[in-house]
């Protein structure tokens, strides 16, 4: 049984992507079924890229983190909401970069590089001091959009007639990939310390809990007996 380093998950990127990558066993048969389809796949980011803005602009709980200037930005921002549109300097400005990071995963390599971009990538979205803007996007949206991408992803292998089993092994290997990426997120929203904080928490609320149940059983017992004496 081989040990893994619990504290070392959240101090070490490589540590990380090495376990959580062999978990899902995340390997070079992967890499080389998505490098193999990189060619065909690789025209039709800007029509995936273009349907993730559609979807996150049919939502305003989503197109509101797209008002305040995002880091790198230095066009004109938007005076409201509604004038925020898909063709809006600071979305191609957004765009550009799903486009590169779509384009990255692709290409590779699958080296300590670009293990060290996926946590970036993840970092950047949330409030941290690294970085110039203040934009925390809540992990309930990152994670839905994750899903979204995988699934339109999974839609542009299907539509290339590919092979049964080299169309399998692509979508598997895109699968893992995004759940890699995602692990990532989860690694700045999630934080040990703050799981065990909710877990002291319900322990205690355990440990109120039960003298609470058994002195409502004993009133109503008791209201019971009062009951029938009379």
């Amino acid at each position: 049984m081989q040990h893994i380093d619990n504290n070392q998950l959240y101090k070490d990127t490589l540590y990380r992507f090495d376990y959580v990558s062999k978990f899902m066993d995340f390997g070079e048969a992967d890499i080389n079924a998505i490098q193999g389809i990189a060619d065909d796949i690789r025209p039709l980011v800007p029509a995936v890229v273009d349907a993730v803005y559609v979807k996150l602009f049919q939502y305003d709980v989503t197109k509101k983190f797209f008002m305040p200037k995002n880091q790198g930005y230095n066009g004109a921002l938007p005076a409201s909401i509604e004038e925020l549109t898909p063709d809006h300097p600071q979305i191609a400005f957004r765009k550009n970069f799903l486009t590169r990071y779509l384009n990255k995963i692709l290409a590779g390599p699958y080296d300590e590089k670009l293990v060290l971009y996926l946590d970036w990538v993840a970092k950047i979205h949330t409030d941290t001091p690294e970085k110039a803007s203040r934009i925390n996007v809540d992990y309930i949206h990152i994670n839905a959009l994750l899903g979204f991408v995988e699934t339109t992803l999974v839609g542009g292998v299907m539509s290339l007639g590919l092979e049964r089993s080299r169309e399998t092994a692509a979508i598997a290997a895109f699968n893992k990939l995004l759940w890699i990426q995602n692990d990532y997120f989860a690694k700045y929203y999630i934080k040990p310390q703050q799981v065990q904080q909710v877990q002291q928490k319900w322990a205690l609320n355990d440990v109120t809990f039960v003298p609470f149940i058994v002195g409502v059983l004993a009133g109503a017992l008791g209201v019971w007996k009062g009951l029938q004496t009379k």
